[in-house]
């Protein structure tokens, strides 16, 4: 696992304040890897999810940072989705 993919895991278990997410999300960090956030919170891992979200680390950290808001990283192309769109749309409310 990438210094990347640790520090980010932190950063979501403690955005979650501890809370698991309803469903189940994977971040895929271009270059990096990817994590899961579910019930259980967020860890590393590239299994199966009911949606994708693929940025780049720049991109990822932005948002994670609330530098760059999700919906317009993804308005802008800089935040590919993959499946669930309403889930997705769950989840900026985690990340914000």
């Amino acid at each position: 696992m990438t210094d990347v993919i640790s520090e980010a895991v932190a950063a979501l278990n403690e955005k979650m304040g501890g809370t698991g997410f309803d469903g189940s999300a994977k971040f895929v960090i271009e270059d990096e890897g990817a994590i899961i956030i579910d019930e259980t919170g967020a860890h590393a891992g590239d299994d199966d999810t009911d949606v994708t979200l693929t940025a780049s680390t720049e991109t990822f950290k932005a948002i994670l940072d609330g530098e760059q808001n999700p919906t317009a990283a993804f308005m802008t192309g800089k935040l590919k989705v993959d499946g669930d769109m309403g889930l997705a749309m769950k989840l900026s409310g985690v990340l914000s």
